[in-house]
């Protein structure tokens, strides 16, 4: 039986992977770890020939995870992430194995029979060049995201991989561990957060106006007054939406707006 260490911050994904983990017949969960340091501890440790790895937990990401743990442990990895586009493109190159959410039995299955393979066929020096070349990588910052604007998005509708164009969203909206995506009259949620999603976002077109939205300026109509130096921007297809006072002069910069004679600037 092989040992296995599942992190994952998001209680329902952890769960999920430690069934499907289980449910092969040829692995045990040594471990479930709800966030990064917990998964650096366990890893060094309990010694897992595997390790299904989330990329973003909020304490300690997967990539600080293998760096840390390295020549302390080296199990075969498969990360797992929700759509990233450096994540992905970074994977890809290095060919390192990831589980791409939300994803499906069977292809949970592929990734851990590649797992697997590596571990039968004492591949895994090749594996770790890879990783550290990965790791490599990361360490330099050499995330393309941070100088081209994030242009697409995957998301899951009904089981089919829906590609939306970023210029088509009208705003996002956080909620919990995910993002919402509004696009027309749908919404479509993704694994990710807004504090990540913000500077993959074309800084001319889209604008923060309260910690929970990040909106189309295209679609802003209207700027209507609200209470305690509040205001709400009103959108084009009539979504009304609050602008905290800390984003309030920003975004009026950013329409171009001046305070009228009789509107005091916000201090």
């Amino acid at each position: 039986m092989l040992t296995v260490i599942v992190a994952d911050d998001e209680k329902l994904a952890r769960r999920r992977l430690v069934r499907l983990v289980e449910e092969t017949g040829e692995a045990e969960v040594v471990a479930a770890c709800t966030g990064g340091r917990d998964a650096v501890e366990q890893t060094i440790a309990r010694q897992p020939n595997l390790l299904f790895l989330d990329v973003q937990m909020p304490d300690l990401d997967g990539f600080a995870v293998l760096r840390d743990v390295a020549g302390k442990a080296s199990p075969a990895t498969v990360f797992v992430t929700a759509f990233d586009q450096y994540a992905v493109r970074a994977f890809d190159v290095h060919a390192v194995d990831y589980l791409l959410k939300p994803f499906d039995t069977a292809r949970f299955r592929e990734a851990f029979a590649r797992a697997k393979d590596r571990l039968s066929t004492h591949s895994r020096g090749a594996d770790e060049d890879r990783i550290r070349a990965l790791l490599i990588d990361y360490a330099a910052g050499l995330q393309p995201t941070a100088r081209e604007p994030l242009d697409r998005v995957a998301v899951r509708v009904d089981g089919v991989l829906k590609i939306i164009r970023v210029a088509d969203v009208d705003w996002w909206e956080t909620d919990g561990n995910y993002v919402r995506l509004h696009v027309g009259g749908a919404s479509h949620l993704i694994r990710s957060t807004a504090a990540s999603i913000e500077p993959q976002l074309d800084s001319r077109a889209f604008i923060r106006i309260h910690r929970r939205y990040i909106v189309n300026v295209d679609r802003i109509v209207e700027v209507q007054p609200w209470f305690a130096g509040d205001a709400v921007a009103v959108l084009r297809n009539g979504a009304k939406l609050r602008v905290s006072r800390t984003y309030r002069e920003r975004l009026h910069a950013r329409l171009g707006a001046r305070p009228d004679a009789g509107e005091p600037a916000a201090p």
